[in-house]
């Protein structure tokens, strides 16, 4: 038969975990929006989407939102994501016919597309445009009746390939401290958002961080390789990167990265596998129609073309990290901790109800959902969820040009006590008048030792560092 090097029937609960999982991202992803889109690029927000939208045409930002913005439409679009993707996860997408299921995939790629694009700074982060060229993949694998396509496999595991190659190169071309094996002397205490576990994963002996860094380096630099090599190797070296990205969910908060990169694994894995754990029957499978197989063979084309900017810039001395080459996000580079920082700031907000104040006010400190603060309260766990403003401050205290857009209008916002924006904090020391002045402050942070910690309580060790931002009013805001 002609066609048999297109089919892959031995990967159809490889294709239905994919799905599933993906639409779970998604969800996700859809549900960050509705929660933290309008208080951060609302009509009202930070940096406010109209605004935008104003100096930025079609081409530099495709998006659905140049047709019209306002707070209630993107609700609207958001919460249709929040169903569709839903469907995706329960399987309701399963059952529609083929070229209804690729409308829903479609129809999720385009509103998040539309999004990101509109995302600014917020969205400026490698796994939006990781989980959008996944998403458009997704919209060519057909429903679960359905022959998995063999070459949208073959893309996926090419598209995990790039996030564990890409990563691995630009470790080694950056760091030295990951040449030399010390980046995790520093690295789970400085990262964006430790986790529950991130202090204890900083105190093993420095002997298993170095086991941990070149664990890491094999993992990426050489298990990518085996994904496309015959079975069982693929079905280990999938394993292998399951495991690695789990160990890293265990160790931080990462957004959704690891979980969507464990999804792509699954891409490798075939029924002779999976079906162990998952002893499930599955409908008899059909060839999908000539119009299907024509049109992944053009996309496929296209992704082929589209991977010249990727392989160019991973064979390339000046290798960059996270970078889409086009405006669909489709044939993006990836990578992640090419620079490991070796100390922590953290910016801590504060206000005061007195109308003259000095360092003897009475400052009370705002508290962030995810970000460090109160040094007695044990980190988080927030991923796969993800908090855009927690991680910006973070950026913030590695340089302040991250936050010249945004942080004034976060100030006049408490000074306010803006509602929405309160929304994105865990504690308003002012919950029934807002403040008179609020400040920003930098402090150093690290991970208690187990001295310290017994005798305090406390997961942190913070001292002041200098000003950030001085006190101001509402006044010196205007």
């Amino acid at each position: 038969m002609p066609w048999e090097w297109f089919w892959a029937p031995d990967y159809r609960l490889a294709r239905a975990i994919v799905q599933h999982l993906l639409g779970l991202v998604y969800l996700l992803a859809f549900l960050t929006a509705v929660n933290q889109f309008r208080p951060l690029l609302g009509e009202h927000g930070l940096t406010p989407v109209p605004r935008f939208l104003a100096s930025a045409g079609f081409r530099r930002a495709p998006s659905l939102f140049h047709l019209h913005y306002s707070d209630r439409f993107f609700a609207v679009l958001a919460w249709c994501g929040v169903l569709a993707s839903a469907a995706t996860v329960l399987g309701l997408v399963n059952k529609l016919p083929l070229w209804a299921s690729m409308v829903v995939w479609g129809l999720l790629w385009l509103l998040y597309l539309s999004i990101v694009n509109i995302g600014q700074i917020w969205y400026a982060f490698g796994w939006e445009s990781l989980l959008l060229e996944a998403g458009f993949l997704a919209i060519f694998l057909g429903p679960s009746g359905t022959t998995p396509p063999a070459p949208v496999l073959w893309l996926l595991l090419w598209l995990l390939f790039r996030v564990e190659f890409g990563a691995g190169l630009i470790k080694l071309r950056g760091d030295p401290s990951w040449r030399n094996l010390t980046a995790l002397y520093y690295h789970h205490e400085t990262q964006p958002m430790p986790g529950p576990l991130s202090r204890a994963f900083h105190h093993l002996p420095p002997r298993l961080h170095k086991v941990e860094v070149v664990a890491n380096h094999g993992t990426q630099l050489i298990v990518p390789f085996v994904l496309f090599a015959p079975q069982p190797a693929a079905n280990v070296a999938a394993l292998i990167i399951i495991a690695t990205q789990a160990w890293l969910m265990l160790s931080g908060n990462f957004a959704w990265l690891n979980a969507l990169t464990i999804v792509l694994a699954f891409a490798a894995m075939n029924d002779a596998l999976l079906g162990r754990v998952l002893p499930v029957g599955m409908p008899e499978l059909t060839p999908t129609p000539l119009w299907h197989r024509a049109t992944v063979l053009a996309m496929t084309a296209l992704m082929i073309v589209l991977g010249y900017w990727p392989v160019r810039n991973m064979l390339g001395r000046r290798q960059v990290m996270n970078r889409s080459f086009n405006k669909l996000h489709l044939g993006n580079t990836y990578g992640a901790f090419g620079s490991v920082t070796r100390t922590r700031y953290e910016v801590i907000i504060d206000g005061t109800a007195d109308s003259d104040p000095d360092d003897s006010s009475d400052w009370r400190e705002y508290e962030f959902r995810g970000k460090p603060g109160d040094p007695s309260r044990r980190p988080p766990q927030i991923a796969p969820y993800h908090l855009r403003l927690d991680w910006l401050m973070w950026f913030c205290a590695i340089s302040p040009s991250y936050g010249r857009s945004w942080i004034p209008g976060l100030m006049k916002a408490l000074l306010r006590n803006d509602r929405q924006l309160l929304n994105l904090l865990r504690h308003n020391p002012f919950p029934e008048q807002p403040p008179t002045f609020v400040r920003a402050r930098m402090f150093h942070y690290r991970f208690s030792t187990r001295e310290e910690r017994r005798a305090t309580g406390d997961w942190w060790v913070r001292t002041f560092v200098s000003d950030y931002v001085p006190p101001v009013s509402l006044t010196d805001t205007r």
